[in-house]
């Protein structure tokens, strides 16, 4: 099933990445609108892509893959859900906590799964589905903040906007993976850390014009903002790109859906940075999903082999 072994380390790197640069993201929202929070991710992202794009062929003495139409739409159509999940994600933060917008956003792995199944032709073994299933219950019953898995519980915050939210953040993260995937695939067979790398600097090139230029037609004074706090800004770009590096790696090696329940780690990683970093209490219910999220992942990595 598996094209390179490189993808379970890229993946937990990503979720620690993303975790860490969520963290900071969240704190910027005092100071930037929804669209200047995302902003930062592409502006102060892209010079540590090129960096890494160039850093890694000139070590490798690798040559760029050949570029088509094909590979620049799919671009551009994974940059534009990957800006607008973030939007949503953000968003979803403004609603209720740090670790719940996350948690709520990490249904993408079961929409990932089936979208990738339609989309991608990815079949996955029944021990992978399970273990989707678990970790996304797991994700749920932190969502929940400790609540437990009520059924009343359950539906009654799927209508709170932070559910909203969160759940369409995790489909457009969802459909992210897989326009990013078939980037990745117009690029051939060669390197595929290479190919991963070339990817993300198109993807964030492109991201920045598109959320750049919305900022200057509808939010001008945002700019100055996003200009002014770039010492936590460079931080997150810095943490954005080299996280979308090692995701964008492992799409390229294993299948979306498998990726996206090996990297739900990142709550775990998020819970304990919701608790240290942005002094969030903790829940004695969240071992729980902890646990169900341990136990998922564990079950989809051993059904992938």
């Amino acid at each position: 099933m598996l094209t390179s072994a490189i993808w379970l380390p890229a993946t937990l790197a990503a979720g620690l990445f993303q975790a860490a640069r969520t963290a900071i993201q969240q704190r910027l929202r005092a100071t930037l609108s929804v669209n200047g929070a995302g902003l930062v991710r592409y502006l102060y992202g892209l010079p540590v892509a090129l960096a890494l794009w160039f850093g890694y062929a000139a070590a490798t003495s690798a040559h760029l893959p050949p570029l088509s139409p094909t590979f620049f739409g799919f671009a551009l159509l994974g940059g534009l859900l990957q800006i607008g999940g973030t939007n949503l994600l953000i968003m979803a933060f403004g609603e209720r906590s740090f670790v719940v917008g996350t948690a709520y956003a990490k249904t993408e792995a079961v929409q990932g799964a089936v979208f990738a199944l339609w989309l991608l032709g990815e079949v996955l073994t029944p021990l992978v589905w399970l273990g989707i299933a678990i970790s996304v219950v797991g994700v749920m019953t932190l969502s929940l903040g400790g609540k437990g898995l009520k059924l009343r519980d359950v539906f009654g915050a799927l209508w709170q906007p932070a559910a909203r939210y969160g759940l369409g953040a995790g489909l457009l993260f969802a459909l992210t993976s897989i326009a990013v995937k078939r980037a990745t695939q117009t690029l051939g067979d060669g390197d595929v850390v290479l190919r991963a790398l070339t990817s993300l600097v198109a993807v964030v090139t492109l991201q920045l014009v598109m959320q750049g230029s919305y900022v200057i037609l509808r939010e001008r004074g945002q700019w100055r903002a996003v200009l002014g706090s770039w010492r936590t800004s460079m931080w997150v770009g810095l943490l954005a790109a080299a996280g979308s590096a090692f995701w964008f790696t492992a799409f390229a090696s294993a299948p979306v859906a498998l990726v996206r329940t090996v990297g739900q780690v990142e709550v775990i990683f998020t819970l304990l940075l919701g608790h240290f970093y942005l002094r969030e209490p903790l829940k004695r219910a969240e071992a729980l999903g902890l646990a169900l999220v341990v136990i998922g992942v564990i079950a989809s990595v051993v059904g992938s082999g």
